[in-house]
């Protein structure tokens, strides 16, 4: 599939369709809009709530290893299923959520390309009825940290890791913090030093969300200089736009060296000490 590193990790909005009443098939929705899923959604989907699911309900970060083995189990996902993750936005949490069931080490996990949008402009079917799934008993891997970076490795990799800030260039410039309707989290505005504004937009085609083919995404990201030979990383507000640029340069190019800062500016912006910069 337009030659991707990794072509099984889409799916198209056909073969969701086609499968989503397989037994060892699950779909998920997640969306930055919590209500979407309510008002109409893919036939046997399981709907989840990026802010008390994916976000440990205490500490900022991603479920720990037992709040995540509930989760799938919960939702009657086992360790052998193929889960299909879609969502709003073109598939921001979607990739998130993808992101967050890698690190737990999930074999076969995929997104559906155009995530709803493509969906409801080909005006397939949205259902309002929820499943009731039977639970399972799922069971984690330690979280592979090769996918993640935190704070105190971001500071000390500058100079060295090729640093890609995926928000919009207002944010990077610090004109604004958050995308508009979304709340202020940060204390500060501007971009991480040496970091290449690549907006995330700009991996995915304006017509129907989907990605944007490999050659389209290689050349974008070597114009400045992001590259498969390079340490990178990825950042966004709160870590769910750079999941997708995440996806787009580890899954979709198969560049090996690839983490996401999941920090990103709404933890980079408020820390004492650290150095900002704007144009």
């Amino acid at each position: 599939m337009a030659n991707y590193a990794k072509p099984d990790v889409l799916v198209d909005t056909d073969w969701a369709a086609g499968h989503s009443g397989d037994a060892k098939v699950k779909l998920v929705e997640v969306d930055v809009d919590t209500a979407a899923y309510r008002q109409g959604h893919v036939k046997g989907a399981i709907g989840w709530n990026w802010t008390s699911q994916l976000e440990d309900q205490l500490r900022r970060d991603i479920p720990d290893q037992a709040a995540w083995e509930k989760l799938l189990s919960e939702s009657g996902i086992s360790n052998d299923d193929t889960i299909v993750f879609y969502g709003d936005n073109n598939n921001w949490f979607a990739c998130f959520a993808y992101w967050v069931a890698k690190m737990y080490g999930h074999g076969n996990a995929r997104i559906m390309n155009g995530g709803r949008k493509k969906w409801e402009l080909e005006k397939r079917e949205l259902v309002t009825d929820e499943p009731k799934p039977t639970p399972a008993q799922y069971k984690a891997k330690a979280p592979d940290l090769s996918l993640r970076a935190l704070q105190s490795e971001v500071q000390q990799s500058l100079g060295k890791a090729a640093l890609v800030d995926v928000r919009s260039p207002q944010e990077f410039t610090g004109e604004v913090l958050a995308p508009p309707g979304l709340s202020e989290t940060a204390q500060r505005g501007g971009h991480i030093p040496g970091a290449k504004n690549i907006p995330w937009l700009q991996a995915v085609n304006d017509t129907d969300g989907t990605f944007k083919s490999a050659d389209e995404l290689k050349a974008r990201y070597e114009k400045d200089g992001i590259t498969a030979d390079k340490d990178i990383v990825a950042y966004c507000r709160i870590g769910e736009r750079s999941s997708h640029t995440w996806f787009a340069l580890h899954e979709l190019l198969g560049y090996p060296k690839v983490k996401n800062y999941d920090g990103s500016w709404t933890e980079w912006g408020s820390m004492i000490g650290v150095p900002i910069e704007k144009p």
